[in-house]
């Protein structure tokens, strides 16, 4: 999040789109929600009635996958009654011409043909929006598991820009992370292209520096993301493979494709808390801890490092995630003192030595207070906004970015007439490999669910409860209907949390060009009575 928690009380206007955030972050929602009783303006942009439709000044229901479209005509109608930012635009960002030529055909006309949302509505959104004198961007997962999804979000970063809702307090582009410390895994450098603090694998100078921390010649080539791993499985260019605390048997889209991936390694190892449906599959299972039993640090949406201390003593042979890797780096190496463990604390300072923005953050620290980074030196406060005075590009100036239609990978058809979007619910946490294991959890919801819309019910001579199989070009499920208004007409929802009827057999694993974010979020299915 460029902003914090705290300040979306503070919002005159927030701008919801992508986002269950009721169901899926509950915290936020109730700020959000004492924001509008404070008197602010709430957008919500949903293909579903979700709960926070109750507290919004103006709904947009779009079509699954039009989300950039729709964007893109709020701003045309934001330049067509002058509410953009013209201080801010002149001052602080690069592109803008070319932006403005690229937004022509988005009139709101053309976005109410695309998206399915009233023309009038996109303009009463672009007034809300684009009068507030500071106006926050909320989304998530919603918006990024397309097939555009970079699009999507480059949509949203060009309107938060446009009315100059970035740089300063209770606005902002806040994306909800999915984890309570996926924030703290990027951070730490958990993806294939970056070292900690997001320097760059493939900079010189970045390996240079981490080479002489850590006394080790380091590769200069890019990973894989683990989006691309399953074909790389396939063809036996990856040939072992080591997860912990994942899931992918159930997580990824077109599950069937990833379970005879996994078949293909030579040798898999997962390491986690329960024996999940990715486990089952694997050669070594290694015992890992849960969040209660570790000692670290976890980092949030907002940036803000806590520390996080053991609770519980760990069962069995469990140990930290830590500890077991130490033990493999050690075995390989054929070297080290295996009765010696690695302390958090020391780690931590090793990352706070490399990457500027933790500099003045320490355990020390962290006992007393949580710290938002950057925080270059003790004495710093931290940082509860970004960009209030540059942008992180050359120059310091941000860059407006032309976003065009791109329509999903999979559109309905004849034979598969519904569009199929997935979820999570309040009670259920991702692949339920927790919260499936909960008696009070399962006891309110014990099983899984398709939304539909009454008229698309009545049509089939279908009735709440009845059962349904799901079919899509991939696979097939079978589980009971919940006849709602929540779905419009000819849209399913399904949670992805249950094992036994699995949303992601149904799933399209087509990627995101840049990202390589596989397409969750939309796909065409068929229904039939059982």
């Amino acid at each position: 999040m460029t902003n914090s928690v705290a300040e979306i009380a503070e919002n005159e206007a927030l701008f919801v789109i992508g986002s269950n955030t009721t169901e899926n972050h509950p915290i936020i929602a109730l700020r959000m929600k004492e924001a509008v009783a404070k008197g602010a303006k709430l957008i919500v942009a949903d293909p579903r009635k979700i709960p926070l439709v109750k507290f919004a000044t103006l709904w947009l229901r779009h079509r699954p996958g039009t989300d950039a479209v729709l964007l893109n005509a709020i701003m045309n109608a934001i330049l067509a009654e002058g509410l953009e930012d013209k201080n801010f635009i002149a001052g602080r960002t690069e592109g803008y011409e070319e932006f403005v030529k690229s937004l022509e055909t988005f009139t709101p006309e053309y976005g109410e043909e695309i998206t399915g949302v009233p023309a009038e509505d996109i303009r009463k959104a672009a007034r809300i929006y684009g009068s507030a004198k500071n106006a926050g961007i909320y989304y998530a997962m919603g918006i990024t598991q397309h097939s555009m999804g970079t699009n999507n979000v480059h949509a949203v970063g060009n309107l938060a820009m446009l009315t100059g809702n970035v740089g300063k307090r209770a606005a902002g582009v806040n994306p909800l992370r999915g984890q309570n410390n996926v924030q703290g895994a990027c951070d730490m450098g958990g993806l294939p292209n970056v070292y900690p603090g997001y320097q760059k694998v493939d900079d010189p100078a970045v390996k240079a520096k981490f080479e002489k921390a850590w006394g080790k010649s380091l590769p200069d080539k890019i990973g894989l993301p683990a989006t691309m791993m399953t074909g790389a499985m396939l063809s036996g260019e990856l040939k072992g493979m080591y997860i912990f605390g994942e899931n992918p048997a159930l997580s990824d889209p077109n599950t069937t494709h990833s379970v005879k991936a996994f078949a293909n390694l030579e040798f898999l190892v997962v390491q986690d808390i329960f024996m999940t449906e990715t486990a089952k599959l694997a050669d070594v299972v290694l015992p890992g801890v849960s969040f209660a039993e570790k000692d670290g640090t976890f980092t949030s949406s907002e940036r803000r490092v806590q520390r996080v201390m053991k609770a519980v003593n760990s069962p069995g042979e469990a140990q930290l995630d830590l500890d077991i890797i130490d033990q493999i780096y050690k075995r390989i190496e054929g070297k080290g003192d295996l009765d010696k463990k690695p302390v958090p604390a020391e780690i931590f300072a090793e990352v706070a030595a490399l990457w500027p923005a933790l500099a003045g953050v320490s355990y020390a620290r962290l006992e007393k207070e949580s710290v938002q980074w950057p925080c270059p030196a003790e004495d710093h406060p931290g940082t509860e906004f970004l960009f209030k005075d540059s942008f992180n590009r050359e120059g310091g100036k941000a860059l407006f970015t032309p976003v065009p239609f791109v329509a999903s990978k999979e559109l309905p058809d004849k034979e598969y007439p519904f569009v199929l979007t997935t979820g999570r619910e309040l009670f259920h946490y991702h692949t339920g490999t927790m919260t499936r294991r909960s008696k009070g959890l399962n006891a309110i919801a014990p099983e899984a669910f398709i939304e539909i819309n009454p008229a698309d019910a009545e049509s089939m001579g279908l009735v709440d409860g009845g059962k349904l199989t799901v079919s899509s070009r991939r696979g097939s499920i079978s589980l009971k209907a919940r006849v709602s208004n929540i779905v419009p007409p000819n849209v399913v929802f399904i949670p992805f949390h249950y094992s036994e009827a699995a949303a992601n057999l149904l799933t399209n694993d087509a990627m995101d060009p840049v990202c390589k974010i596989m397409e969750a979020k939309v796909c065409a299915v068929k229904l039939e009575m059982c």
